[in-house]
């Protein structure tokens, strides 16, 4: 009987040791770790299961022997090894260290090992050597994925900010933005170019403030479709040719057919937003025409509205469609804001929401401080727009 007890304990041990093993077995794969042991005196190499498949090697083979174990490491990590193996000899605390090796006999398929090691001591000191092997390849590699996106990041924005940089530039010398307020006879002007947030959406918006020959007020302004240099490269052209053509003479409506006719002929695939219009000083009429751009909004004792469209189509849209010339006569104490859809258009938000918010900013900006009120204006509306720059043109009539 007592034999009968003695077999069944010693059965339910081994079966217990039998779940260990399977464990243990199933951890190292997890972890993709195994154990390794070799003793210095004897050349006796032992290795779990694991080691053999981080090597890539045929359990057949055998583990590999301590003094071939270089052969296996990647020619530029051997002296870590040497380092690590000193000093598992020379010292009595765990080392570990990092290195490459080259799984399988002249595979290109490199791996790198944590490898953490303590001496294996016997009666006169140190006879070995035993502890963990693991694969970090996949830690490693994605590390290295996550710094080269860093890496790669950093100088796109490097490269971005340098682009961004030259197109302002190359803005300024085309559009140079005055400085303060053009204070001319009974009005005073302000203007302002809002670049957008994001270097890509950098575009071409533009605007004009000049006396003309006769003594009336040129104001105009406007967008050309697309974004960075090219969009840039027509706006001067498109804003260049309408400082020609307005020597002239002609009333804004005139220069909107001869603007849309240099679009459809010469700037192809391009398309075009703008108002144009001559505010003479005297009568205070403003005479203007416009192609698809958003209305001007009028101040007038505290209420702001926009003004009513005259008929124009999008300048390249269509050959020989008439462009209509619509006149408002403004008093002294107006505001006249001219302005490109970008101040006002958000991915974010309807363009009614946006052009209720600029009505309500615009309320507040008084005629002898243009400058200090579009400022304010652009933060009440919630600041530059990311995706799309604007131009703003102020005109106050004075008493």
């Amino acid at each position: 009987m007592v034999d009968v007890i003695g077999a069944a304990e010693l059965l339910g041990h081994e079966g217990e040791a039998e779940i260990l093993a399977v464990r243990l077995a199933h951890a190292q794969r997890l972890g993709n770790m195994g154990w390794a042991e070799w003793h210095l005196h004897s050349g006796e190499t032992i290795w779990s299961d694991q080691v053999y498949v981080i090597f890539g090697r045929d359990p057949g083979d055998g583990p590999i022997a301590l003094p071939d174990l270089a052969e296996h490491v990647e020619p530029g990590d051997v002296a870590t090894l040497d380092r690590l193996l000193w000093s598992v000899v020379q010292g009595v605390e765990p080392v570990q260290a990092e290195f490459r090796i080259r799984r399988g006999a002249g595979s290109c398929d490199l791996r790198d090992l944590r490898v953490v090691l303590e001496p294996l001591a016997g009666p006169g000191g140190t006879i070995g050597m035993h502890g963990v092997i693991q694969d970090i390849t996949g830690r490693r590699r994605a590390e290295r994925m996550v710094t080269e996106s860093r890496r790669q990041l950093l100088e796109a924005r490097e490269q971005a900010a340098e682009e961004r940089h030259v197109m302002l530039a190359l803005r300024e010398a085309i559009l140079p933005e005055p400085a303060g307020c053009l204070d001319l006879p009974h009005t005073r002007v302000a203007v302002r170019y809002v670049p957008a947030e994001k270097t890509a959406n950098l575009g071409g918006d533009w605007f004009e403030a000049a006396p003309s020959p006769d003594g009336r007020l040129l104001l105009a302004i406007g967008d050309v479709s697309g974004h960075g240099l090219p969009a840039i490269s027509r706006m001067a052209q498109l804003r260049h040719a309408l400082v020609g053509l307005a020597m002239t003479g002609q009333a804004g409506n005139r220069l909107l057919d001869w603007l849309n006719e240099l679009v459809m002929h010469q700037l192809k695939d391009t398309t075009a937003t703008a108002i144009i219009g001559h505010l003479d000083p005297e009568t205070r009429v403003f005479a203007w025409g416009q192609a698809g751009n958003l209305a001007p909004i009028l101040v007038r004792d505290g209420v702001a509205s926009q003004l009513v469209k005259p008929r124009g189509v999008l300048l390249g849209a269509a050959s020989g469609s008439p462009y209509e010339l619509a006149t408002t006569r403004l008093q002294p104490g107006d505001l006249l804001l001219l302005f490109t859809d970008g101040l006002v258009e958000r991915r974010t938000r309807d363009i009614d929401v946006g052009l209720d918010l600029t009505l309500a900013a615009a309320r507040r900006i008084r005629g002898h401080d243009l400058d200090a009120g579009l400022d304010r204006l652009l933060t009440d509306i919630g600041g530059p727009n990311p995706e799309d720059d604007a131009c703003l043109l102020a005109v106050g009539i004075l008493a």
